[in-house]
């Protein structure tokens, strides 16, 4: 039974563009599903999680990883009597705007966007969901319900906030413009926090790429068990299992000790919401989304310890040499691609011209526009897209 302070679908503020309600499908299983069924969904098959896609058929894809945040949020947010199927909604959307090569093509087309209003890929979410998809004869988009669409936006805290963040803005006027633009259509409370099911989503992000890097990283070769044996909770979680199992294989080994920690961190999460829900008493979704810092997060001292084991992700992985090379070759693709078609419009998809036409017959905002159009089809690529686009239009050796 779902709590008060969930989102109960009967009670959503609808959609921007009003439709029938479905039979036997709630609102928010019908965003599930069209989510499910978009071609940007489908696109996070060959997008980079850590690894470019093309390395390895074991490394975690950006689609695999969106479907074990999915099955952490519907845990949670079943347990704590929220909506399962919101905030299974959020966290299938969640990364839907990451562009090639996971954070490095972020943080290239970042910067080539600087002049044309700025990337964000929760930003460029927001402008798939109810832009880009263009499959149905009433809109564009999806239609997604006012609370799917506020969860992909603020999962991670309010985004027009002065305490700083990578996804906040201290003044409206700076919000990246795929945002701005979403919001002036449909007001998302830009500075408030999000529903529970919306911050559910965030936390089982965390607890997913927290866990499935480590076992990566350890594929990989870039650590060993032993390195990882001398970090907070990890360490005490190997020892659990060298007690229970000793002389375990070492893959056996690994997955036990891994999926502990996971379980450390979704326990955790559960403790610290219920205890603070008993504590501030919400009656509504309002009342979350009106209260001082999230509802749903860590535990302080398990917050610590997981900030000692990003830095050495970050340090052993995200960072090894390996990896620094590769983000190296691929920054310097989508660097290639974006120019590019900035110069040569006419080298898009026919089905693209339409946006191509409309933006250079803008006049004196065609370049921003333009750029935009540009922006919208180089996120929108997979990893091997764009490496056999920029080998077949720029540069066959790199």
């Amino acid at each position: 039974m779902l709590k008060p302070y969930a989102c109960h679908p009967e009670k959503t503020r609808g959609r921007l563009i009003p439709e029938n309600y479905s039979t036997f499908r709630t609102a928010f299983q019908r965003d599930r599903d069209r989510i499910i069924h978009s071609s940007a969904f489908r696109r996070l098959k060959h997008k980079t999680q850590v690894f470019v896609e093309h390395e390895g058929d074991y490394y975690r894809t950006r689609l695999t990883h969106t479907i074990e945040v999915a099955q952490v949020a519907r845990t949670i947010a079943n347990h704590l009597g929220l909506n399962t199927d919101l905030a299974e909604t959020v966290a299938l959307a969640h990364d839907l705007g990451h562009p090639p090569f996971g954070h490095t093509g972020e943080d290239a087309l970042h910067e080539l966007m600087a002049p044309y209003g700025g990337f964000d890929h929760n930003a460029q979410a927001l402008r798939i969901v109810t832009k880009l998809e263009r499959h149905y004869a009433d809109f564009d988009g999806l239609n997604l319900t006012w609370e799917a669409l506020e969860g992909i936006a603020k999962h991670n805290g309010p985004v027009i906030s002065d305490r700083g963040g990578s996804h906040t803005v201290a003044r409206r006027e700076d919000l990246p413009y795929a945002l701005a633009e979403v919001d002036a259509m449909w007001d998302l409370e830009l500075a408030s926090n999000a529903s529970a099911e919306a911050q559910v989503a965030a936390v089982a992000d965390d607890c997913a790429y927290n866990h499935h890097d480590l076992h990566d990283g350890l594929r990989a070769g870039l650590f060993t068990e032993d390195d990882l044996c001398e970090l907070p909770v990890i360490g005490e979680c190997f020892a659990a299992v060298d007690k229970l199992y000793p002389g375990l294989d070492r893959s056996r080994r690994q997955h036990e000790a891994l999926r502990r920690v996971f379980g450390v961190m979704v326990e955790d999460v559960i403790a610290v919401a219920q205890n603070r829900l008993e504590s501030l008493r919400p009656e509504t979704v309002d009342d979350i989304r009106s209260m001082e810092g999230p509802i749903i997060r860590f535990s302080k001292p398990l917050y610590q310890n997981l900030k000692a084991i990003k830095r050495f992700l970050f340090t052993r992985m995200y960072r090894a040499p390996t990896v620094v090379v590769e983000r190296k070759r691929v920054t310097t693709m989508v660097n290639g691609l974006f120019p590019f078609f900035m110069e040569n419009p006419q080298q898009l998809p026919s089905d693209w011209q339409g946006d191509v036409g409309k933006a250079l017959a803008s006049g004196g905002d065609a370049e921003i526009l333009l750029a935009r159009v540009v922006l919208d089809y180089v996120a929108g690529m997979t990893d091997r897209f764009a490496i056999q686009e920029y080998h077949r239009l720029i540069n066959p050796d790199l």
